[in-house]
């Protein structure tokens, strides 16, 4: 990484015990635009799960020592990536399951999408544009959307990430309404798989 942004590599919290009678199996990481709901959702995701919820953006924050819109403007976004994928990387690492709600372009880097597919279970909340525009309307703190008409921004990103996001083992559809809509709508997908219950550890 480049001198001049220092990504330190703060100790994570201790993870939070799984909770009978289900124990999710690998972490669960949740990628998509902007506005897909990445962190509200993967917050009452994890908490029905009984896991632990971790925002890779915090956790850049933390490490850097300064907001990622300070990122942007003082070292460039190529700097900001370079702490993102290995934050993450970082994050895969750890021994115990978690949700873990990765920024828009995280996933577009090869070496974090190899990673996430080989350690973890990867989700793309997957939501039109109109969607997304109202939600990020309501932040402003989105550096990529600083640049120009908010709604082609969004445009050209789906045009440009969605083909990769394609990619993820799973999608739901993020749409308005209760988030726990979504969450229901992942759970239904991945309790077959991804959950084991206690019974059966103890019976298998």
């Amino acid at each position: 990484m480049e001198d001049n942004l220092d990504i330190a590599e703060p100790q994570a919290d201790a993870p939070v015990p799984p909770i009978p009678p289900f124990r999710l199996t690998r972490t669960i990481v949740l990628v998509g635009l902007m506005g897909a709901g990445k962190s509200s959702i993967g917050k009452r995701l994890a908490q029905r799960l009984h896991v632990p919820f971790v925002d890779a953006d915090a956790e850049i924050e933390q490490a850097a020592g300064c907001t990622i819109e300070e990122i942007f403007e003082r070292h460039g976004e190529a700097a900001f990536r370079d702490g993102e994928r290995r934050v993450i990387a970082r994050l895969l690492a750890e021994s115990e399951p978690h949700v873990l709600a990765t920024g828009g372009g995280a996933f577009m880097d090869p070496e974090t999408r190899a990673r996430v597919k080989a350690l973890a279970l990867s989700i793309w909340l997957r939501a039109d544009v109109d969607v997304l525009l109202r939600r990020v309307k309501k932040r402003n703190n989105r550096p990529l959307l600083k640049k120009g008409d908010p709604r082609e921004i969004l445009e050209r990103l789906v045009a440009q990430r969605y083909p990769v996001y394609a990619e993820a083992d799973l999608v739901v559809e993020s749409l308005d309404g209760p988030h726990d809509q979504v969450v229901d709508a992942i759970l239904a997908l991945i309790a077959p798989d991804q959950i084991t219950s206690d019974k059966e550890d103890h019976h298998g």
